[in-house]
């Protein structure tokens, strides 16, 4: 998936930067306070790409504990 469809698609949950980091952008869902890390690719793996959207969607599907 291109970084360019993943930030607008995580931006349409609602999501904002919170920080630039070296490699990596922090996004944060301000109605869950889940925050994550997006890579500065022009390519994110799907896998990746599917995990990001999920926790900052709704947390309660993407823990922690399951299981990629």
């Amino acid at each position: 998936m291109k970084r360019v469809d993943l930030v607008r698609t995580i931006e349409e949950f609602g999501c904002e930067l919170i920080r630039h980091g070296a490699r990596h952008d922090w996004y944060r869902n301000p109605a869950t306070g889940v925050s994550q890390p997006v890579p500065r690719h022009r390519e994110v793996k799907e896998h990746l790409a599917r995990r990001i959207i999920r926790e900052l969607s709704n947390p309660d599907e993407g823990s922690a504990d399951s299981a990629d």
